[in-house]
This record gives C-alpha cells, sequence and structure tokens, in this order.
C-alpha cells in the first residue's frame, strides 16, 4: 500500500514539472518543438481554450499577511484524446494554441505508453532550450556585475 501511495506521488511530481516546462516555454518555442516532435492526434475540446482572469495574491517580505496585488490573464485549455485521456494546461497569456497544445500533451503524457515518447520528444526538448535560455541570460547579466569592494585607510 505504501508503495502505490509512493507511486501515485513519483507520477504527481512528474506530471508537475512535465507542465511546469510546459508552462515556462514561450508559446513560439513549444509550437516548434511540438511541430518537430510530429505528433498526429486527435483531441476533442472538453472546455476553451478560453481566455480570462485571475487574482494575483502576494506577501510583504515574502513572509506578510497575504493581499491582492492584481490580476493576469490566463488562457486554459481541457481536451480529451480518443483514448480517454483528458489534459488539462493553464497559461499566462493569450495564447490559446499554447494551451490547446499544452493540454494535448499532458494527454499523452498520462497515456503510460506514450508517456516515454512525449518525455523525449516535446518534455526534453523544452527543459533545454529553457536551461540555455537562462545560461544565456545569467550570462548576460553577469557580464554587468561590479564588485564594489571596501578599503580600510590606515585611520580610526
Amino acid at each position: 500500500m505504501k508503495t502505490d501511495r509512493r507511486q501515485e506521488k513519483e507520477m504527481e511530481a512528474a506530471r508537475k514539472a512535465a507542465m511546469t516546462a510546459l508552462a515556462s516555454a514561450p508559446g513560439d518555442m513549444l509550437k516548434r518543438v511540438w511541430a518537430d516532435a510530429g505528433f498526429e492526434v486527435e483531441a476533442h475540446p472538453v472546455r476553451g481554450p478560453e481566455t480570462g482572469l485571475v487574482t494575483v495574491r502576494g506577501r510583504i517580505g515574502g513572509g506578510g499577511a497575504p493581499f491582492n496585488f492584481g490580476e493576469a490573464t490566463v488562457t486554459r485549455a481541457t481536451v480529451k484524446l480518443a483514448t480517454g485521456e483528458v489534459g488539462h494546461a493553464y497559461a499566462l497569456g493569450r495564447d490559446k494554441e499554447k494551451a490547446l497544445m499544452s493540454a494535448i500533451a499532458d494527454a499523452l503524457w498520462q497515456d503510460p505508453a506514450r508517456r516515454a515518447d512525449v518525455e523525449a520528444r516535446v518534455i526534453a526538448p523544452l527543459r533545454a532550450a529553457l536551461a540555455e535560455a537562462d545560461d544565456r541570460r545569467r550570462a548576460e547579466t553577469a557580464a554587468t556585475k561590479v564588485d564594489f569592494f571596501t578599503m580600510v585607510r590606515g585611520e580610526d
């Protein structure tokens, strides 16, 4: 029983990581990777894609009382594959195609027979591209770093 629970938690964490990669990727990057993957899938829309607003909450100093900071535009989609898997996706912004592709990828990922293929052809390339973009951004930022130091003059 504990192993079933552990496997369930591991699957939940793996799906969450896959969805994080899909949500973090810019729409054009996801479209490019999706086209390269070449998945031919018949997905029926259950909900959306539709765009709306969500309330963004914040905390002062990261630990204060939560407050409503503002609103963000979010697009969501839910699809059902012919094999029965249901995929869900939320994406910041108004990119309906990104939300739809992410929902299809989520549904495909849930099929154990296709999971490895989705990981290898969609999720892994997205993670690599996101890591490369992050490294490039860090290098650009590091180039502007100024090291300040204080010299102590012998006076007290």
